[in-house]
This record gives C-alpha cells, structure tokens and sequence, in this order.
C-alpha cells in the first residue's frame, strides 16, 4: 500500500508540472510492472525468435539447394553455420542433420570412386615396375633410380590404400547411423 502512495506522490509533483499522468498510478504497484515488464520481455522475444526462425529456414532452404546440385562442401558448411548460429531451430536442425548425412555420405563416395580409379591405376604400374625392377635387380643391372621409382611408385599406392580403407569405413559408418536414426524415429 505504502508503494501506491509514493506513486501517487510522484504524480501529483509531475501533475503540479502540468504533465498529467493518470494511467501511471493505476500502474505504479510492483506486480503490474513486473507483469508488464514480463510481457514486453516476451514480446521482443518472441519477435526475435521469429526472425532467427525465417533466417534459419532460408539458410536450410540454402543447403537444400547446395545439396541437390551436387556442392557436398558448401552444404556441409552451411550446415554447420546453421548449427552454430541457430541453435534453437530445432526443426531446421533436424532436417539439415539428415541432409549432413546424405551430404557427408555422398563426397565420401565420390571420393571412393576417385580413389579405387587411381589405386588401380597405380597398383597396374607398380606390379608392371616391380616385376622390371626385381628382374634387373636379380641380374644386378638395376640402376637407383629404377629402385627409387619402384618405391615411390609403392608409397603411392600404399596411400591411395590408405585413402581408399578410411573412405569404405567412413560410408560403412554413416550408413549404420542412418540405419539407426531410421529405426530409432519408426520406433517413435
């Protein structure tokens, strides 16, 4: 009670100013300006919150469109700006996380595809090198740099091994993850 008084103190002074404020003393009581400071806080979230929801739609759109025309980097990377950058958009999130799985699964096999070419490529040229290589050296007319070919030829193909193994594991693995996020929201 002793808060609606001093309110009313206040209006007077500024009344006897000749500013009439008679909606600020019906008001003046803490739980109406809490109440009011509450809904003006709810307001601009609210808005906020819109405007971060059409921003993370129109970037998800952007993935989309990244997605389908084949630019699997850029969509990766604006899937992770959307993730960083609006965390709350649940439902864009979602979506971009299926499109980070096609996206991921599909450079990984592209990827495959280009290592399985060159490894076969360079596998042909080494065994046709070695085979050379072994002869020559078994008659002890190898030279060095027929020794070194050889081995880089190796190295080559032993990468390009490497390459090939970690991209079958990787499409294996983003394979069971879609099998399991399938099952998992069918189970729901």
């Amino acid at each position: 009670m002793t808060i609606s008084v001093k309110a009313d103190a206040k209006v007077q002074k500024i009344t006897d100013k000749g500013v009439i404020i008679s909606f600020f003393s019906y008001f003046c009581t803490m739980k109406n300006i809490i109440a009011i400071f509450a809904v003006c806080l709810f307001a601009v979230t609210l808005s906020s919150c819109e405007e971060k929801d059409t921003a993370a739609q129109q970037l998800l759109e952007s993935i989309r469109r990244d997605y389908e025309s084949g630019n699997y980097d850029k969509a990766l990377l604006a899937i992770d700006s959307l993730r960083h950058a609006y965390p709350t958009a649940i439902e864009e999130r979602k979506e971009a996380l299926k499109i980070h799985q096609e996206a991921s699964l599909r450079k990984a096999q592209g990827v495959l595809a280009l290592a399985d070419s060159a490894l076969q490529a360079v596998s042909n040229e080494y065994d046709k090198v070695r085979a050379t290589v072994e002869k020559r050296h078994r008659e002890g007319i190898a030279t060095m740099e027929e020794l070194h070919r050889m081995n880089l030829l190796r190295k080559e193909r032993d990468s390009l091994q490497t390459v090939f193994n970690v991209e079958c594991a990787r499409i294996k693995y983003i394979m069971k993850r879609q099998k399991a996020d399938n099952a998992a929201s069918q189970g729901r």
